[in-house]
């Protein structure tokens, strides 16, 4: 009897080391979920790595090599809200969730469509700024694309990944896929491609009279579309720039940087 009794005794002791083991170990875990934040991770490394492209005027650079931009500027001064420095590394726009998921960068902020993959695969802000995909070709054929039918010829070049080449691939087109939208401008006014599908914001800069591209033009608008921020899926960093871009638009900064890059009338209010 005394044998089952110490037995007894010890498997209780057993299993109430077991339990207590357990829930240590439980509220680990917890702690440890419970301090995942990219916001601290940002505030503790010191810097917000910003995913970018060259895309005049949103992210490009001046004669000095620094980046400059409407969402440039946006970005820099959200990363001095933080109390970090921001840094801008140029990714290729097919790669950016699995840049951003790498942590290889911080956020994706670089006039970004909030399509579906996009919103699927970040944690993305709030819609701050209106856009469209646009068809640019040569300014002395204009008068022969005039609507959607009378693209079905042409060669397109499109921004690997983009609202662009979604686009070309929802309309049937011909497409080559480039790095950049400033490398599909660049195919059209080489002859390489007769046409390309770019953002609209970005063809008032660069695509025209007064700009690099004078004998390019554009004709027909595709979409209609909003840009946001991209974080890591899950990420409080999203919830803090929302936070930002309000406080920006109330006190006038955000307008007074969109009236800088001449993106004024595409600003959402927030």
């Amino acid at each position: 009897m005394k044998k089952i009794t110490l037995l007894m005794m010890s498997l209780l002791m057993a299993f109430s080391m077991t339990a207590c083991g357990n829930s240590d170990k439980k509220e680990t875990s917890s702690d440890a979920a419970s301090s995942e934040s990219d916001l601290s991770y940002i505030k503790d490394k010191g810097t917000l790595v910003v995913g970018i492209t060259d895309f005049e005027p949103m992210d490009y650079k001046d004669s000095n090599g620094e980046w400059i931009g409407f969402d440039a500027d946006m970005a820099t001064a959200f990363a001095e809200s933080l109390g970090v420095k921001v840094e801008f590394v140029e990714i290729d726009w097919d790669n950016k969730i699995m840049e951003l998921d790498g942590k290889t960068i911080d956020c994706v902020w670089n006039g970004m469509t909030l399509v579906d993959e996009v919103v699927n695969s970040m944690e993305c802000s709030n819609a701050y700024c209106n856009n469209a995909q646009i068809v640019v070709v040569p300014a002395d054929k204009a008068d022969l694309y005039q609507d959607v039918d009378s693209l079905s010829d042409l060669t397109f070049a499109v921004e690997a990944g983009s609202a662009g080449e979604e686009q070309a691939n929802a309309l049937g087109l011909n497409y080559t896929a480039v790095k950049a939208q400033a490398d599909a401008v660049m195919e059209v006014a080489a002859g390489t491609s007769d046409a390309a599908i770019i953002d609209s914001l970005m063809a008032a800069a660069m695509v025209g009279e007064g700009t690099s591209y004078a004998d390019l033009t554009y004709t027909i608008g595709l979409n209609s579309e909003k840009y946001g921020v991209g974080f890591r899926k899950g990420s409080d960093l999203a919830a803090a720039l929302n936070d930002f871009f309000a406080s920006s638009y109330a006190d006038g900064s955000m307008q007074e940087c969109a009236e800088k890059y001449g993106v004024q009338a595409a600003i959402i209010a927030q």
